[in-house]
Parts: structure tokens; sequence; C-alpha cells
């Protein structure tokens, strides 16, 4: 016969002092501090703070940034930080709040600008302080990944639409710097746009990218490859891309035109070579060739090269209209000069491969508040969206100042779950206040090391 163990009834009561339930929300704090990004954001949006204002609107973005890195998706989860004043410190009202957005939202210009600012010196600062682990450190390309999302509105909001998805919301366009396999990724440009704006407009990449890499300390501006699908593979894009004197990389998906095809068709066996594995060795059943002298690329930035790959798809593949002569082909284009052709394309397939990681980042900050842009107006949604990115960004700083191995790559929720929601004690001693941690707590003394590592740093003077 077996028996099954009953738990005790546990009475709950509502009577504690001095616990804290977003004990790990210290660690952003700290990188708040060490990087600057409060008093940058301080000082940008001095502007519009009124006469006779408690709160700072710098503080006040700064804890809506907060707010969304600990899980929050609406302006009015500040709440759970004005709960716990001894770590947040004063937090403003509900109403304060909306009508510091509704004044940022009637100077969108100026209001943008003046966040990205803040964001552009503390990124500078973080990636100071991260020093080897800072993206572009080892002399290598900093790719940034072009990405556009589907954002769902469940409400008629302004410039909402139907999407190319027969879905009904937004279409913001997104640009993310890559950490690396040992990292995350932080934003650079989160582009609103509306739910019926295109895939492949060569103005919004623009856009994405002029903002992205303005982002950029300026040492490392020179260190960029943009990374993006066929969407931005135009030629507007890829002649500002290669416009003289911006000496930036470009690896981009091209389209498989019919010109494209003709010109594969015709192409001599020995103008295939065959294609490397991801481990540099020659893969079977796959070949690589350039098509740059053969498919007349009037028109197109000079110096851009076109290259194919062919390979036979995996047993159970589904072929496609594009599929020839049961291979299946992929174009690319570049700007590199040097290099073997399977080089350059296993370079590709690897940037390729990896801008799944893009996909990755993007799902994390619909994790932070993107998945629902909150708010009516188009204009008070993109000031949300660049608090979207300051929380991201928050994130990815902290993970890049404060940790080593594997909790790098940890995505939001992850975070939340073993280190941000866990449970603490503040204890008032000796003029000093201590955050006691439950020993118990799987992921206790990482919290903790994590925290005095930042500590450690000191902050801009």
């Amino acid at each position: 016969m077996k028996t099954i163990a009953s738990q005790p009834k546990i009475v709950v009561s509502a009577d504690g002092l001095g616990l804290i339930s977003q004990a790990g929300g210290l660690l952003l704090l700290e990188t708040l501090r060490v990087t600057g990004l409060g008093r940058e954001l301080s000082a940008q949006l001095e502007r519009w703070q009124p006469a006779r204002a408690i709160h700072d609107p710098g503080k006040v973005i700064a804890d809506l940034a907060l707010t969304l890195a600990l899980g929050g998706d609406c302006l009015a989860d500040i709440a759970m930080l004005r709960a716990q004043p001894e770590v947040f410190g004063p937090i403003a009202s509900d109403p304060t709040v909306s009508r510091l957005i509704d004044r940022l939202a009637a100077d969108p210009v100026r209001a943008l600008r003046a966040i990205r600012t803040a964001r552009a010196t503390a990124r500078e600062r973080a990636w100071t302080l991260a020093a080897n682990h800072a993206p572009g450190a080892d002399g290598e390309l900093i790719p940034l990944d072009i990405d556009a999302t589907i954002v769902i509105a469940h409400s008629d909001k302004q410039q909402a639409a139907p999407t190319w998805k027969k879905t009904f919301g937004f279409h913001p366009i997104t640009v993310f710097a890559d950490h690396g396999a040992d990292g995350g990724g932080e934003p650079l440009a989160l582009l609103l746009r509306p739910g019926n704006a295109g895939s492949n407009t060569a103005a919004d990449h623009i856009d994405a990218a002029r903002l992205a890499v303005a982002q950029l300390p300026k040492q490392r501006r020179r260190q960029v490859l943009i990374r993006a699908d066929s969407g931005g593979g135009t030629r507007e894009f890829l002649s500002w891309l290669s416009r003289p004197g911006r000496r930036l990389s470009y690896s981009i998906g091209f389209t498989l035109t019919e010109e494209v095809q003709t010109a594969i068709l015709a192409l001599p066996a020995h103008a295939w070579t065959p294609a490397y594995d991801a481990d540099g060795r020659v893969r079977p059943g796959a070949w690589v060739a350039e098509l740059t002298g053969v498919v007349i690329l009037e028109g197109w930035p000079k110096g851009m090269r076109l290259i194919v790959r062919k390979e036979r798809p995996h047993p159970g593949a589904q072929l496609r209209f594009t599929d020839i002569d049961g291979h299946r082909f992929t174009c690319f284009v570049t700007n590199t000069r040097r290099g073997q052709l399977a080089d350059l394309e296993l370079r590709h397939r690897r940037r390729h491969r990896r801008r799944a990681r893009c996909e990755d980042r993007i799902r994390g900050a619909k994790d932070t508040g993107l998945r629902n842009l909150p708010l009516h107006d188009f204009t008070q949604n993109q000031i949300w969206c660049e608090i979207v990115a300051l929380a991201c960004e928050l994130i990815a700083w902290m993970q890049i100042l404060a940790f080593d191995g594997p909790a790098r790559r940890y995505e939001p929720k992850r975070l939340r779950l073993r280190l941000f929601a866990v449970a603490a004690r503040l204890v008032r001693g000796g003029r000093r206040l201590r955050l006691r941690v439950a020993a118990p707590w799987p992921w206790a003394g990482q919290l903790v090391t994590a925290i005095t590592r930042l500590q450690a740093l000191p902050a801009p003077t």
C-alpha cells in the first residue's frame, strides 16, 4: 500500500517587514550607475521637467526601463518598484508617468534624439568597462543584424494596419549588435512602422542602419558588418552602404530572379568549387560559384560581388519552385574583395545561420515590452519602443559586465526566473543596508557575485 505525504496547511498573512520581492533588480540598478545611463537620461531630458516638479524625467524613464526589464508590460507596472522604495528610491505616480509620456510624444523628434544620445553615451561607457568582452574589441567586424517583426495590436491604435501575415498591428524594423557566440546582443535601433510597411523598403533600411551606426562608439564605426535577408538586397540600400567614405562591410541575401537562374544554368561545370561545412571541411553535395561577371549588374554598386551556393536538399526536404534540377540555390552579395569563394560563402553561411540569433534577440525584446504596444498614439508608442530598447540594453550590459560563462546568454525570461525575481530580506545595521538572499536559492551565490562585481566598478565622473 502506497502512502502520500500531505503538505502542511500554509497560513497566509500580509504582515512581513523588510522583505524585497525583486531583489535581483539591484543588478540593473548597479548597471544604471556604472554606465552612467541614469545620469545621461537626466541631463538629456531636463527640458521636459516642469517648474516645481518633484520627479526627474530622466529617472522616470529609467524606472520604466527597469520595470520592463523586470517583466512589466505597461506603464502601470511601475507600481512594483513604487512598493519597494528602499531599493528603487522614490517612484513617480501613474498620472505623473502618463503626463511625461504625453510631453515627450508632443515633441517626438527632440525627445527621441535626447534618449538616443543618452543611450549612445552609456553604450560607449559600458563597452569601455567590458574591455575584451565588448563587441569589436578583438578587431573583428561587429555584426549588425537588420530584421523586421510583427507586433500585433488588439485594439484600433493609431497607424495600426493589416500586415503581410494577415494580422493587424505594426511592423517595426530592428537592428541588433551581436555579441558573438559567447554572449547575447543589444538593440541599436527599434524603428516603429505601420503594419502595412514593406519588408524591402530601402528608405526604412537606410534609416535603421543610420540610427544603428550612430549608436556605436566612434572608434568602432568602421568595424561594421551589415547583415540582412533578401529584404535588404535592394539597389538603393546597397548603394547607400557603398557610398564613398562610409566603409561599411555587408553580407546580404539576394533575390533569385529569372536572370540569375538563367545565369546559374549557363555556368560550366568547372565554375563550381566545393563548398565547406561548418568545420571548414569540404561538404559533399554542395558547391559555390561567382556570378559577378555573368549576371549584368548595371546600376548596382561598384565592387559588389554576387555569389551562389548550390546543394542537394537534405532527405525529406520539400522542394521549392526556385530549386533547379533537384538542387537548392541561394545567393548573397558582399563587398569583400579578398578570400576564396568557399571561405566567403562559409563566412556568409555562418553569419546567416547566426542571424537566427537576431530572432532570439527580437523574442527577448518582445518579452521585454515589445509584444504589445500599450499606448494609443503612434508617437507615444515610438517613445515606448525607445524605453524597450533601454530595458534590453540594461540587460545586455549587465550580462557582459557582471557574468561569465552561460549566464551571458540567458534570455530575459530565464534571468527573471533565476535572478531578478528572487526574494530577500533588507536588514539595517551599523549605518548600512544589507540584502540577505535566501541561502537555499540555487543561484544565490551567482547573484551575490554578480552584484559585488558591479559594485566594484566606478561610476563615470
